[in-house]
């Protein structure tokens, strides 16, 4: 009777067990490509025991993004307690801490960036109200070190620290746990440290380009489709949202493209070819054997581009599991072949980083480009794209 017990005695920790199977699985396939099934027989149980712990799949998602939102609360909680002394190093434990969270949870990371649209609403709503009155808590803090900030620039600051632990989820390039938390916390150390320009008012605005002709059908379909994918997501556009969208059929949109996965794959590649002529731009431009001064323009020339059209917002916002497989080798040799020129353009100007800790502060500083052109409460600034190339020059620490 020991034996039989001890066989179906189910595990105390099984929801979380479930929860670390599910993100994985999630990872990996994306949220649409799981079924409760697949996360059943993931974990070695039926799908009926499964229903013991979530009401359904949607359930599975919230549990994994909300328990990663409490530990970073709860490190919060602890770094910031009121009855401490509040100083520099307990903002320094607070970022420590965040930083090992990512590290190890770098699953959790990825799907808070790529699934978490496809949460119900009350969910995502307690995520916005609790991950902002956690960034209220560190721009507090912030203000009482820099007290020269405004509130908002505070805020900015915040969103980009964040966005520093998020990186983690965009690459696999991994250091030893220590060594690797310890590059992000200096990293986000520099984002708080950062000398926000200030607004220029005499600046004239950018007149708006001229269009000579009309775009191709071609054109008009990438144009809307971008479009529609950066507001409401891949998952939740249809081909016959797409063509209505560019004025024809739905079904017409297959002249053109033969699936929507194609149209994804072909935004990419339109996107890849402005970066890589920017880059060329930026490089050619810049004095010979001046390292700095070319890492400087490139950093302002992936801004520039990122603030236009929506095709590089759909590229680094839509995961690759949304991309045919014969298309993503080419899409990550052309991603592969941007960062690179980072990479050797900063181990040229900080030769004390190794490739992989030069590979892991480019994509911090790209991704903080790409989330904060993402996130509303402070895409409309004014002075946005200054503010995130001064940004990008502090991580890269060419500021």
């Amino acid at each position: 009777m020991g034996d039989d017990s001890s066989r179906n005695r189910r595990p105390r920790d099984r929801k979380a067990q479930l929860a670390a199977v599910a993100s994985e699985l999630f990872r990996q396939r994306g949220y649409h490509g799981v079924g409760i099934n697949d996360l059943a027989a993931a974990a070695g149980i039926t799908g009926p025991a499964l229903y013991r712990h979530f009401s359904d799949k949607q359930a599975v998602l919230a549990h994994v993004l909300l328990t990663g939102l409490r530990d970073m609360e709860l490190a919060t909680e602890a770094a910031l307690d009121e009855r401490r002394t509040e100083s520099y190093e307990s903002i320094r434990e607070l970022l420590t801490g965040l930083a090992a969270r990512s590290v190890e949870r770098r699953d959790v990371a990825a799907l808070w960036r790529w699934e978490g649209r496809h949460l119900d609403a009350e969910s995502q709503q307690q995520i916005r109200r609790r991950s902002t009155a956690m960034l209220a808590a560190w721009a507090r803090v912030l203000q009482r070190k820099r007290p020269e900030l405004s509130d908002d620039d505070a805020e900015l600051l915040c969103w980009a620290t964040l966005s520093v632990f998020g990186s983690v989820s965009v690459h696999r390039t991994t250091l030893p746990k220590r060594r690797f938390t310890d590059l992000l916390t200096s990293l986000a150390l520099r984002v708080l440290h950062a000398e926000l320009p200030e607004v220029d008012t005499a600046t004239e605005a950018a007149p708006t380009p001229r269009t000579l002709g009309t775009p191709s059908r071609r054109e008009q379909l990438l144009t809307e489709a971008a479009e529609l994918f950066r507001r409401r997501g891949f998952a939740d556009v249809s081909m016959e949202d797409i063509g209505k969208a560019a004025g024809i059929a739905g079904p017409s949109v297959y002249r053109h493209f033969p699936s929507k996965a194609a149209l994804l794959a072909a935004i990419g590649r339109r996107a890849g070819d402005r970066l890589m002529l920017a880059a060329d731009h930026a490089l050619r431009t810049s004095a010979p054997a001046d390292e700095r001064e070319a890492l400087r323009r490139l950093a302002a020339s992936y801004v520039q581009t990122l603030t236009g059209p929506p095709e590089l917002l759909v590229a680094f916002s839509v995961d690759h599991v949304h991309i045919d497989e014969r298309d993503r080798p080419e899409l990550l040799r052309i991603q592969r072949d941007y960062v690179d020129q980072w990479v050797r353009l900063l181990e040229a100007v900080q030769p004390g980083l190794d490739t992989r800790e030069a590979k892991i502060t480019v994509h911090a500083a790209l991704t903080i480009a790409n989330d904060l052109t993402r996130t509303r409460r402070v895409a409309a600034r004014p002075n946005l794209v200054e503010e995130l190339t001064t940004l990008l020059h502090a991580v890269l620490g060419i500021d």
